[in-house]
């Protein structure tokens, strides 16, 4: 018995003692059961120079499955994973293909430390949503971040780990392609969208069903020269921090993970390289504690800059000012070892920036469970289902935007009724598309063409193309579309650009309505028919001669995956518009830029008269055909009794605004009700109008509602150039309405 006691405690002990060597042989970074800096510390002292210099290195992926496995390209990419030379890859996406590049990071590298895959997820991943500006346009913001996280749902189910979204800049020029990837002119409404996405994007990073965020462009990219992508930005520093950077600080607020370097320089110095930028406003005055990941090469295009020599210098002058993760240029994945060995950087500044890519792989549970985001099942069941398809039915419908409609034009009668649809982009799905959709496929897309025989039935609706591909048309393709128009009692007609103009490197001098499309819809008015205007594009247009020629116009953008059906239902009228402008739309090309929240100037133009000797153009007027927040309903809202709670109050107080809106027409509607002040004198001059507020409220027909809002130091409040914050006294106005021009208006002193 006592032979037999002692076995038996010979056997615990000895299990006990392999559990605890074994315990002991598991490396501290490898135990989920250690706090995220003490493993990121463990790994750091395990790490080479080489490898903590492939963690900073990002580089386009493509496919390493099927033919490309035996592509050289590929292969050398697949042995600087085994060899710890990549951190993160570009363009690499699917489970299949993620998953397979994964494994040879986990279980053929020396340090098996994973591989974050990244992609441009602009506006849907498989199910393409409006894009960003046209989603602004909806007011919703719980709509927007609910876009996102779908965005991010199937990017997650896809592999993905990362997107570069969103755009937070306020850009005020059309020409850019890019406006169609932000949320407008406004930087109150456009730092609520980019927080609202970020929160949509990432959730809080603790499951497979969101990604990482990337806060770009930082900063001020918004603002370059005429337009004009990759273009120099002049700005002052008092506009930099209250036009440009509030946005930025607020997606960073709401926890975004990342932050993306910008193309153009800031004061004169590239942004890859700024140490105003990165150091002295994102990391210390923001105190970011994520990543900052360049754009596409920018770290190696400080050279073209000006700013740096050569490969070597770029590197040294990026990772100086604190930038982190080098997207494609390649130059710190070459040089890092040898700056280190040089003295020109201190390792404590290498494994800052390698802690924060690390950081990120911990917090993602992908040292636990490397392939956490490659299920096929999910994948299968997540990507364009029905669930996600909803969702950017109503992201589209909200997005719609009504700019005229005269004599009620709109909406069409359900039946009864033969229309007319003309216009080639009604019925190309390609064009209907811009450039950032990801995985999508436009062939999966609605048409209009199709959204309305889906709504009509196919013996409604006859279509003509009216135009070529290229918005040309002859006399053959208008005499078919005015032939239509005859025999309809209504013509549609889809003009526009087409979607593949929209989006990066898509900058445009001249952003008129094409003369082919002008051409044709002159023809078509003579029909004496109701001509109404679908505008497709990625951007506010000029649409000063299509609006004396048509009847109704309405502002479709792009639309995503449900296009033809949010057409077809806003047209119908099952669905009312709501949607506002969130830029303005200009009345000619020189006006550009032309935005609500301008400066009055020395000589400003008065409302009415002449105005000689005034700041005025000869020939035309100051203001855009359709301001900031403008959009109309197929009801009325009527705007009275706006009230302050006092006419005076201390820095300290809040100050209530009152004001009742009803609905004057016949069908129920949403309305999107903004607030603006101005600050009359100020120690730095401040805009005409500037939102501080709205609300998007239902209201049945006939119904009323007072609503409320308040102003507190927060909100009147401005910078100054060293990114002060200052509140002085002084005299305010206060105006609330339907847009930023058509206001009540009332005012109040601070003192």
């Amino acid at each position: 018995m006592r032979k037999l006691f002692l076995l038996v405690n010979f056997l615990a002990v000895s299990a006990l003692l392999f559990a605890q060597n074994k315990t002991a042989s598991v490396p501290v970074y490898k135990n989920a059961k250690v706090a995220i800096n003490q493993r990121i510390d463990d790994l750091l002292k395990r790490m080479t120079i080489e490898e903590k210099a492939g963690q900073l290195n990002q580089l386009n992926g493509g496919a390493f499955t099927g033919p490309a496995v035996n592509d050289a390209g590929q292969q050398a990419k697949v042995q600087m994973v085994r060899d710890g030379k990549i951190g993160s890859f570009l363009n690499v996406t699917g489970v299949k293909e993620t998953r397979n590049i994964q494994r040879v990071a986990v279980e053929e590298s020396r340090l098996g430390i994973p591989i974050l895959f990244a992609f441009d997820v602009i506006h849907g991943y498989k199910t393409i949503f409006p894009i960003p500006l046209a989603e602004a346009c909806s007011w919703d913001l719980p709509q927007i971040e609910k876009n996102s996280s779908v965005s991010a749902k199937e990017a997650s189910a896809a592999g993905l780990h990362w997107t570069f979204a969103p755009m937070c800049d306020i850009s005020t020029d059309p020409r850019w392609g890019r406006v169609m990837e932000g949320a407008g002119e406004d930087t109150y409404y456009g730092s609520l969208v980019a927080a609202a996405r970020v929160k949509g994007l990432q959730g809080k990073l603790d499951d497979a069903a969101h990604v990482m965020a990337s806060v770009k462009h930082f900063a001020a990219y918004g603002a370059v020269e005429a337009g004009r992508e990759y273009n120099n930005v002049d700005v002052s520093r008092t506009a930099l921090w209250n036009k440009y950077l509030p946005p930025y600080k607020a997606a960073v607020d709401a926890g975004a993970a990342t932050v993306m370097n910008s193309f153009n320089v800031v004061d004169g110095v590239p942004a890859s390289a700024n140490h105003f930028l990165v150091q002295d406003v994102l990391k210390t005055k923001w105190n970011f504690k994520g990543l900052v990941v360049s754009d596409w090469g920018s770290f190696g295009e400080i050279i073209a800059h000006g700013y740096a020599a050569d490969e070597k210098d770029a590197a040294l002058k990026a990772l100086q000012a604190g930038s982190m993760m080098d997207m494609e240029s390649k130059v710190v994945v070459r040089y890092l070892p040898q700056l280190v060995k040089e003295g020109k950087l201190t390792m404590k500044q290498v494994d800052d920036a390698v802690s924060r890519v690390l950081y990120y792989k911990f917090k993602l549970g992908l040292f636990e469970d490397p392939y956490k985001f490659s299920d096929e099942a999910r994948e299968a069941a997540t990507l364009f289902s029905p669930a996600n398809r909803a969702e950017a039915l109503k992201a589209a419908r909200s997005s719609i935007v009504l700019l005229k409609n005269t004599n009620s034009t709109l909406p069409i009668k359900r039946s009864g009724q033969k229309i007319a649809l003309v216009g080639y982009y009604a019925n190309s799905k390609a064009d209907m598309f811009d450039f950032w959709i990801a995985n999508g496929n436009a062939n999966d897309a609605v048409s209009i063409y199709e959204g309305l025989q889906n709504k009509l039935g196919k013996r409604s609706v006859d279509y003509t193309p009216g135009y070529n591909a290229d918005a040309t048309t002859n006399e053959k393709l208008i005499n078919e579309a005015v032939a239509s128009a005859a025999n309809a009692d209504v013509v549609l007609v889809t003009i526009g650009i087409s979607g593949k103009l929209a989006g990066e490197e898509r900058s445009l001098a001249n952003i008129n309505i094409p003369d082919g499309q002008i051409q044709l819809l002159k023809a078509l008015q003579k029909t004496g028919k109701p001509v109404i205007a679908l505008v497709n594009s990625g951007r506010p247009m000029v649409l000063t001669q299509v609006q004396d020629l048509t009847s109704a116009i309405v502002q479709c953008w792009i639309l995503g995956t449900e296009t033809g059906n949010a057409v077809a239902d806003v047209l119908t009228g099952d669905y009312n518009p709501s949607g506002k402008t969130v830029m303005s739309f200009p009345y000619a090309v020189g006006q550009i830029p032309v935005y609500y929240n301008h400066f009055n100037t020395n000589r400003p133009a008065p409302e009415k008269g002449d105005g000689a000797w005034h700041s005025r153009y000869r020939d035309i007027p100051n203001d855009p055909l359709y301001p900031f927040g403008y959009g109309l309903s197929y009801t009325n809202f009527d705007y009275s009794g706006l009230q302050l709670s006092n006419t005076q109050i201390n820095k300290n107080e809040q100050l209530k605004v009152s004001v009742t809106v009803k609905n004057t027409g016949g069908v129920d509607g949403e309305e999107v009700v903004q607030l603006y002040i101005r600050d009359i004198t100020a120690s730095v001059v401040r805009p005409v109008k500037e939102l501080k507020g709205f609300q998007k409220i239902f209201l049945k027909a006939g119904e009323s509602r007072t609503l409320n809002f308040s102003l507190s130091a927060k909100e009147l409040s401005f910078y100054d150039a060293e990114g002060n914050a200052k509140l002085e006294a002084g005299k305010f106005n206060v105006f609330v309405g339907g847009d930023s021009k058509k206001t009540l208006e009332s005012s109040f002193m601070l003192k």
